[in-house]
């Protein structure tokens, strides 16, 4: 079931890792008097990464295509997903309810990217690709420390770095993101490796996760700060 091109060891501990993630976005829902949040937060996750899992267990996601089938038939309904709950009325309550510093500090789960730079160790990812998504993605995660606590501490700057801090956070996954549909069209152009590797389980919760998400988390900052600016 796991990739034979990384030792199993790796690829348990990064199913392992993966969990927090969906943990922490379902503690995010709770922390935000969503009624039952967590448990519908997990309710759809778990069916939702299980069938992905299935998938590509299956072969679903191997074509090389422009654009990738895992980001057309997971990320995209994933994205459109996100989207319709962002622009309900329990999602903006539940962001009246959630302070900014908890908004921002569920970014460390983004350390996870690191990921990215140990598979192009392996080379199994572009070199671009990868080290641009494993360290912005780890930046993103660490400098969520720093902005949480000045957020914490009142700090006068504290504003400003959230904006900076989310600006970059958005920019890279939104980068990441493109760079993967690049590099996909360069394979198929020109024969040479791609983000394929990326639809092998139980890698391919990455790309079925990870883009949706995290930019739904980054507009609920936006929108706490808009918030907080007209209070």
């Amino acid at each position: 079931m796991f990739s034979t091109q990384v030792p199993i060891i790796f690829s348990i501990l990064f199913l392992i890792a993966f969990t927090i993630p969906v943990l922490m976005v379902a503690g995010l829902a709770k922390k935000g008097k969503v009624k039952n949040g967590f448990w519908w937060v997990l309710g759809f996750y778990i069916p939702y990464l299980t069938v992905v899992a299935i998938a590509s267990h299956n072969g679903f996601f191997d074509d090389v295509m422009l654009p990738p089938k895992i980001v057309l038939t997971t990320t995209l309904p994933l994205a459109i997903f996100v989207t319709i709950i962002y622009g309900t009325k329990i999602c903006k309550a539940a962001n009246t309810v959630l302070s900014l510093k908890d908004l921002v500090k569920i970014h460390i789960f983004r350390l996870i990217g690191s990921t990215f730079i140990i598979l192009f160790l392996y080379d199994l990812l572009p070199p671009v690709f990868a080290l641009f998504a494993g360290i912005g993605d780890v930046l993103t995660a660490l400098s969520s420390i720093f902005v949480a606590k000045a957020i914490e501490n009142n700090k006068n700057s504290a504003r400003k770095l959230t904006y900076v801090w989310n600006t970059f956070g958005l920019f890279d996954i939104l980068v990441t993101s493109a760079l993967a549909i690049i590099f996909t069209k360069i394979s198929i152009d020109n024969g040479i490796q791609g983000v394929e590797f990326l639809a092998e389980f139980p890698f391919c919760f990455i790309p079925a996760f990870a883009p949706p998400t995290i930019i739904f988390l980054h507009l609920l900052v936006f929108r706490k700060l808009s918030a907080t600016k007209t209070g």
